[in-house]
């Protein structure tokens, strides 16, 4: 798999590309432009040199008292002589130096002018109609270490400048991409049913139509989502009228037939009126888990809402089987009444149900928040309880229930940020089944603001 590239990393490597390419030809160019003017700079200098000299040496020459010797001056003091010369005459023969010229270097008077050897730069000229001639040279290794020198106190500049620019376009373009950074956190620290309209004001405005398609996306999702769920809602509710009619029609011939074959197929008719009853119910709460507003403004006690669930169910047919266990302090929490509510009635509905005959169901809450409901029973695998929380699943191909309960608090809980534990065996026992879930508590409030900021 191709993994995606950066748009950090190629934005700051092709800034960097091109301003280290800019830069090495801005010092390439400068350098050909400064060794050109440089040179013109030595030329005029070896001129110069000559014509300084050359008068100096016709008077010192015309006024020798023996024509044709050779004088060497002596250096004033020691150093190095960059630029070397030599007079002669119209025969050739030296008649002055200075004191480091090699005579081997200049090559035979050509006329005035510049000229260039392999090693030497030279510059020739004459007086007295051509008898008196001199040539000034320079090498060419001097004018090569010149030429260095500039190419280094170019270059080694860029050595510290050019790691400098790149950080500063890695801090650039990052501080011009925290906009974005923004933009990927507030994505992934939503809800999966959080479909509102992500605020994208700080944004780029290359990234502007993006988000805006984004948030576009987001609402006809929201609305998709909203349709079906009112729809399954609606669809639930408007059911219960007819079923309850239909339920009463049932009850009412098996009430007046004497027929004992119509009374049976009246009594079938009416478990199963029953059954979609509960069902279009359990549609309505999951339509609610999934899209109704779960935390409130203000906080109540679960413990009033766990009693008056375990009493209901107490007058739908099992009394005294419900063992509840509450703590002796209130257990505060923003979470919707109503939505505890239905947690509570699907798993301690799922535990009698499910579990074994005429043995107790132990719910316990505690003070923290943590809502524990288990049940004795066979062990279920492992695979099993993996699907459980998926819709219209079943711990078994005839176990009766609706097979929404537990995807109903699996709902809740994602909603509310907790996790649905399911384990069977229950914990210290060879069997059994047990449910827990993490509920929000004003206990716990400080912490998780904590843990956000």
């Amino acid at each position: 798999m191709r993994r995606p590239y950066s748009l950090q990393a190629r934005l700051v490597l092709s800034a960097g590309l091109v301003l280290t390419v800019l830069w090495l030809l801005t010092a390439t160019v400068t350098s050909v432009i400064i060794r050109a003017d440089m040179n013109e700079v030595f030329d005029s200098a070896l001129r110069e040199t000559a014509e300084r000299i050359l008068p100096v040496a016709v008077t010192e020459i015309v006024g020798r008292e023996q024509s044709g010797t050779t004088q060497r001056l002596a250096p004033i003091r020691a150093h190095d002589e960059l630029l070397t010369y030599i007079v002669r005459d119209a025969e050739g023969r030296i008649l002055q130096q200075s004191h480091s010229a090699d005579p081997a270097i200049f090559p035979p008077y050509e006329g005035p002018g510049f000229s260039q050897t392999a090693t030497h730069r030279l510059y020739s000229d004459a007086a007295l109609q051509g008898t008196i001639r001199i040539t000034v040279a320079e090498a060419l290794a001097h004018r090569m270490a010149v030429a260095r020198e500039i190419q280094l106190g170019l270059g080694l500049p860029l050595l510290i400048l050019l790691p400098v620019a790149l950080a500063a376009i890695i801090l650039a373009i990052r501080f011009s991409l925290d906009p974005l950074r923004r933009f990927r956190a507030r994505l992934e620290s939503r809800g999966t049913h959080d479909l509102s309209e992500i605020p994208a004001d700080d944004l780029p405005a290359e990234i502007g139509p993006l988000t805006a398609t984004l948030n576009s996306l987001l609402t006809r999702l929201r609305e998709a989502f909203e349709a079906e769920r009112s729809f399954a809602a609606n669809a639930a509710h408007e059911l219960r009228t007819p079923l309850a009619g239909a339920i009463a029609q049932a009850q009412r011939l098996r009430a007046e037939t004497r027929d004992s074959g119509v009374e049976a197929q009246a009594l079938e008719i009416e478990v199963t009126l029953k059954r979609l009853t509960q069902l279009s119910e359990r549609l309505i709460q999951l339509a609610r888990a999934e899209g109704g507003r779960l935390r409130l403004d203000r906080s109540a006690d679960l413990r009033d809402v766990a009693r008056v669930m375990v009493k209901d169910l107490d007058r739908a047919g099992t009394p005294g089987r419900i063992a509840l266990t509450l703590p002796e302090a209130p257990v505060m929490s923003d979470l919707d009444p109503d939505a505890f509510g239905i947690l509570c009635r699907n798993l301690m509905e799922n535990a009698l149900r499910h579990g074994a005959e005429n043995a107790p169901v132990d719910v316990t809450l505690t003070s923290d928040g943590q809502l524990i409901v288990a049940n004795d029973g066979p062990v279920l695998p492992r695979d099993t309880l993996e699907r459980l929380t998926a819709r219209f699943e079943r711990a078994g191909a005839s176990a009766d229930g609706s097979g929404l309960g537990l995807a109903i608090v699996a709902a809740i809980a994602d909603r509310i940020g907790s996790a649905l534990v399911l384990e069977s065996p229950r914990p210290g026992a060879s069997s059994g089944f047990q449910a827990t879930i993490r509920l929000p508590t004003d206990a716990s409030r400080p912490e998780e603001t904590k843990m956000i900021e």
